[in-house]
Formats: C-alpha cells, structure tokens, sequence
C-alpha cells in the first residue's frame, strides 16, 4: 500500500504540467479574463513552466527538451490544422496561421511527463537498438504528415517498433522496491490515458475534431495508436538526449 501511494505521488508530481494545462483549459472555460482564451492560456503555460523552474520541480536540461518539443509540436499542429485534421474553436491573437501558441505545449507536457518520470523512477531500461528505433520514432513524426497522401504506415512502423523492442523491459523504482514492465506495455498505457485526458480537452474546448463542432463527442479509439506512436517518438528523443549528455559528461 505504501509503494502504491509512493507510486502515485511521482506520478502526479510528474504530470504536473500537463495537469495545469488542464487546469487552466477548465477555468478559462467558465472565467472570462478580458483576453483572448487561447492568449490567456499561453500566459497560464509560460507562467506555469517559471514557477516549476523556480521552484526546481523542473529542471533547466528538461525545460530544454520541452522547448524543443513545443516547436516539434508546433510544427506539427500548423501542418494539421491546414488540412483540416481538427481547428480551434476559441479566440486567441497569437497564432500561427489558424493555430494558436498556446498549443505547442501541449506536446511539451509529454516530454515533461517523460522527463520527470525518468528522473522520479530512477528508470532503467534495456539497452535498446538505438538507430534502427531513432529511424522508426523519425518516420513516425513523418508519417504525421505523408499519410494525407501517402498510405499511413502508422501500424506497421508500431510492429517494427514491436520487434525492436520486443526484450526490452522498463524498471523502475518506487521507495526501496524495483518494479519492472514490458516498455511497450509502458507506451501502450501512457497513450490510453493521453487519450483519456484528450477527451477531458476536447470538451472544454482545447480543439475540435470534425464531427465536434455541433457537440462534443468521444474521440475515437484508434487515437490511443496515435497518441502511443507520439510517446515513442518523444521517448526516443528523450533518451538520445540522455544518452548525448552522458556521453559529452564522460
């Protein structure tokens, strides 16, 4: 029982900021701060991700890899929202095209999860086929943007994933106690519980997808494939990072 709430203590410590952006989503929903929605949510991260710093709940090494992946996310969300895959719905003047700021640390919380989590568990992992997986996690990112021409090859690059990874387990501390797990399954329960949070976004009206612009409605299952394909991706990044800095270190 100990373990379990030790467990569940780093785990919210390290969903913080992705919980603070759900947070802020929640109270600009009701409350009207005399600023644009979206602009006011920008504010809410910047200042949110100062105070982790300040407080040192997050470190400058991890802060640099959340910057990297807001622009990685940013990117990625101009390119989406020009073809259609979803908009948003509220006002907001910082924009890039029709995508507000605000949206990039949305993807940044991920790699502030994974960051954290690495550091609160102690993590250890198998030694991992570093170039053919970092290929893998790139053709990912790439598929986010081929697949409204090209066949989305989403599902196989997950069953290569599948056999690189295969072996590979994932351990982690939790007090004086090492727990271990399959990393994929690992992948596979971070993205379902993505998925969840999604949804809590959607409704409060963090984005839309086609078919929610009359009422929200469930996102679809097949985006917890999605959401998982994004985890490996910030996983792999994450993890050369490490992997770059022990090397520059020795």
């Amino acid at each position: 029982m100990l373990d379990l709430l030790d467990f569940g203590l780093k785990q919210a410590l390290s969903c913080l900021f992705a919980v603070s952006i759900v947070l802020g989503l929640a109270i600009t929903h009701f409350v009207d701060f005399g600023l644009a929605r979206y602009d006011t949510m920008l504010v809410w991260c910047i200042i949110v991700q100062i105070v982790l710093l300040a407080t040192k709940i997050e470190t400058r090494d991890e802060l640099l890899v959340i910057c990297m992946f807001h622009v990685l996310g940013l990117a990625l969300e101009v390119f989406k929202v020009a073809v259609g895959s979803w908009t948003y719905p509220d006002e907001g003047l910082l924009r890039i095209g029709d995508v507000p700021i605000y949206s990039g640390f949305m993807y940044a919380a991920i790699a502030s999860y994974i960051c954290q989590a690495w550091r609160r568990f102690d993590l250890d992992i198998d030694s991992v086929p570093m170039i053919p997986t970092m290929i893998t996690a790139i053709l990912f990112y790439v598929n986010f943007f081929t697949n409204h021409w090209l066949p989305d090859m989403r599902w196989p690059l997950l069953i290569v994933v599948a056999v690189l990874m295969r072996k590979t387990w994932v351990r982690f501390r939790v007090r004086q106690t090492v727990y271990r797990m399959p990393l994929l399954i690992s992948f596979l329960l971070i993205g379902f519980f993505i998925w969840f949070v999604e949804n809590v976004a959607t409704i409060l009206g963090a984005w839309s997808y086609p078919g929610q612009e009359a009422g929200w409605t469930l996102v679809h299952a097949s985006k917890i494939g999605s959401w998982m394909v994004l985890v490996i991706f910030s996983f792999m990044l994450v993890l050369w990072f490490k992997q770059r800095k022990k090397s520059l270190v020795a």
